[in-house]
């Protein structure tokens, strides 16, 4: 498997790694922004990470039935991990600002449900794809990752496990907390969530 050193040398030769002054998804501000899309964008180095996550979660989850990936971020490394591990993945989308299943996907009842996303911090999709699961009368065995940012504090995901290629803190603000050196630097609102 690979190293959270070897690892973490790969999102800086992607680029995947951004410094500045970035709004989250959930809202909160922080210094340092993990764009994934970067790290897919270059598939001979994704690979190796890919295949670490493949290993780790094949040593964790024993038995999965199907990977749930949700809208935008987790569709392409859901893929892979679903290709990696021959199991069927299917994503969902937002409507309506709720996730729903659509083009034809299901969860059969009583299914064993592995979500995976590219990044997790607060965990808010993750919990979004939990309620979904449980529409379907199936569980979630927990969580899979490339990059885990969440803080125990933040994250509201009980008795799961999260398992991921490299856990990293960067300190996030509320709006209302962030340091004055954060102050000076322009905002940009990275992610999906967002656009129109």
């Amino acid at each position: 498997m690979l190293s959270s050193k070897d690892s973490l040398a790969v999102l800086k030769k992607t680029r995947a790694l951004l410094e500045g002054h970035f709004v989250l998804s959930s809202g909160l501000h922080s210094s340092k922004y993990v764009q994934c899309a970067k790290l897919l964008s270059k598939p001979s180095l994704a690979s190796k990470i890919c295949l670490s996550l493949a290993k780790k979660i094949r040593k964790e989850f024993k038995n999965i039935d199907i990977i749930l990936s949700p809208a935008m971020g987790g569709i392409v490394i859901g893929y892979e991990i679903g290709r990696l591990l021959n199991k069927e993945t299917i994503f969902c989308e937002r409507v309506n600002k709720k996730f729903q299943l659509r083009r034809g996907f299901s969860i059969k009842p009583k299914s064993k449900v592995l979500i995976v996303e590219d990044v997790i911090t607060t965990g808010k999709s993750s919990l979004e794809c939990t309620k979904l699961i449980k529409k379907f009368k199936s569980s979630n065995i927990g969580f899979a990752c490339i990059i885990d940012r969440s803080e125990k504090k933040t994250l509201k995901i009980k008795n799961k496990k999260i398992v991921s290629q490299i856990k990293i803190n960067i300190p996030t603000y509320k709006k209302k907390n962030i340091p004055p050196f954060l102050k000076k630097i322009p905002i940009t609102r990275p992610g999906s969530r967002n656009l129109k």
